[in-house]
This record gives C-alpha cells, sequence and structure tokens, in this order.
C-alpha cells in the first residue's frame, strides 16, 4: 500500500497507540488509551447494586452501561458541555450506547453479580476515532475494575469472556485506509467504525457512504483491513494486561 498520508503512515497502519494505566484514581480500573493525537480517559467504577429496572422486571444477574463525553477543550473550537444545552446531543447518545453495546457482548453478566459496572470515557483531546478508541480502552479499564472485584472475592469468577477492541477504517481518494485521524476522515468518500472481539468476531460494523457510494469488492476490502488492526490492537491490550499482571 502507498503511503499517501499527511503523518507518514502506510494505508495499513494504525497511529502510534498507548495505554496508560491509572489516570483516574479513584475508579476501579482507569486507562488513559492514546490513538495518535486522539486521548481518551476510559474508567470503570463499580456499584453495589443493579438499576430499578432490573428488579422491578425480575432480571438477575448484574448490569454494565457506559457514559461518553468530549470535553470543551478536545476540540480545536470549543465544545459546549452538553449540561449548557439541558440535553445530550444525538452523537453523544449514539457513541456512548455503542461503548455498552461492545463491552456487554463479551461479558456475562450472571457473573457479575448484583454489581453495576459504569463505564466512563472523556475525551481529552480530539483526532478522529474518538469512539474506536474509548471502546478500546474501555475494555481494559472493565478488566481492570473485575480484577479488584475477584481480588476482593466480591465475585467467583471473571465475567469477561473475551477482549473487544474497535477501529476506523475508510475511502479517501480511492484509497482504503486503517484508523484515520480528523484530517482524514472529514474528507473520506466511505467511513466504517469495525468493533470485533480478541477471537475475531465481529460485535458491530457501522458504515456509511458520505454522499458516496462503495462496491462490494470496496466493502471487503475495508472489512478485512479492519481486521488487521483490530488483530494488532487485540495483541496491544494482551501486552498491557501481562505487563500489569492480569491474566485473561
Amino acid at each position: 500500500m502507498s503511503t499517501l498520508r499527511s503523518d507518514g503512515r502506510r494505508a495499513d497502519e494504525l497511529r502510534p497507540i498507548t495505554f496508560e494505566i491509572g489516570p483516574a484514581p479513584y475508579a476501579a480500573g482507569s486507562v488513559l488509551a492514546r490513538f495518535g493525537h486522539t486521548q481518551v480517559i476510559c474508567a470503570a467504577t463499580i456499584e453495589p447494586k443493579v438499576p430499578t429496572w432490573m428488579r422491578q422486571q425480575g432480571v438477575t444477574g448484574g448490569w454494565l452501561t457506559a457514559e461518553y463525553s468530549m470535553l470543551p477543550y478536545s476540540t480545536l473550537d470549543r465544545k459546549p458541555r452538553d449540561i449548557t444545552r439541558g440535553k445530550l446531543d444525538g452523537r453523544t447518545v449514539e457513541i456512548q450506547r455503542l461503548i455498552g453495546r461492545s463491552l456487554r457482548a463479551v461479558i456475562d453478566l450472571q457473573k457479575l453479580g448484583d454489581n453495576t459496572l459504569w463505564i466512563d470515557c472523556d475525551v481529552l483531546q480530539a483526532d478522529g476515532g474518538t469512539r474506536t478508541a474509548s471502546i478500546t480502552g474501555a475494555y481494559l479499564a472493565a478488566r481492570l475494575a473485575i480484577q479488584k472485584l475477584l481480588d476482593d472475592q466480591r465475585i467467583a469468577a471473571n465475567p469477561l469472556a473475551d477482549s473487544v477492541a474497535a477501529v476506523s477504517v475508510g475511502l479517501l481518494d480511492g484509497q482504503e485506509l486503517l484508523d484515520l485521524a480528523y484530517v482524514e476522515d472529514k474528507d473520506a468518500a466511505v467511513d466504517f467504525n469495525v468493533m470485533m472481539t480478541g477471537r475475531g468476531q465481529f460485535v458491530e460494523v457501522q458504515g456509511t457512504g458520505e454522499e458516496a457510494t462503495f462496491s462490494h469488492e470496496q466493502l471487503q476490502q475495508l472489512l478485512a483491513l479492519a481486521e488487521k488492526g483490530l488483530k494488532e490492537l487485540a495483541g496491544l491490550q494482551t501486552a498491557f494486561l501481562t505487563k500489569h499482571l492480569l491474566k485473561f
């Protein structure tokens, strides 16, 4: 694949990605996920109760839910807080539901016990791929929090059946690109976000032509490119957990 990207990456290359443990010390588990210039704090908090609707409907086990926000200074032009508008914008609602769905796809809520695992993803700096960075970091934060439950003997077994990560792919000037930065994302003719487990099972695929169309062949190429990046992300997640003495 040709080198045509503004940051010098190959078309099939991820941005530099790092995970830093513990940016939110009061959370049960927290990670600062960096995808290039995009930075997201992902924090997991354990609440020893479940939502009222679960009790009312007789639903057993625990629950996992997520919230997402972009801090006002995370973008070039200040982004007003949702609270100043009196409601969440549609994009915020969409992304936090996506984070929750992605994590619930790999967790056995029965094994979580009567606990709610809150996932909070706060974007410090946005340069494309904030939702994919959030999901990838959120899994690590959740795994750290669950380790505390295990260590404290509050649950008997690890409820996470697999890992989950996310990455973007897109078509720009006819070229398939992996892990789009904002300068690429804003001009891409086609934009996909792909969520996958560590064992290679798709969780969700979001894709659209931005006033453009794409062929079946291009769709397959984009999914193959996403799968390549997601395998690399799963490896980085494993390395992070191994470094911090956690066994999946």
